[in-house]
């Protein structure tokens, strides 16, 4: 009888064992992708810095000739 308790126990530490490397496998690719991800904000952010600002709308001569021909 105190073998198969044995085992039992053994069978016990070993799933315990594995659920604990599985949930710090998880946690760490987690944390890996997080990273990635802040990385990825941060060269996004880099890149909108070099590129330059927008004037926005500009009533250009372009503009005026569609807008002219637009007319009803």
């Amino acid at each position: 009888m105190a073998n198969s308790n044995d085992a039992s126990l053994s069978g016990n530490l070993k799933r315990r064992k594995f659920l604990l490397t599985a949930g710090l496998g998880i946690g760490g690719a987690v944390a890996a992708a997080a990273g990635v991800k802040t990385l990825v904000k941060e060269d996004a952010a880099a890149l909108q810095a070099d590129q330059p600002k927008d004037k926005g709308y500009q009533a250009t001569e372009h503009v005026r000739n569609y807008y002219r021909s637009a007319r009803v």
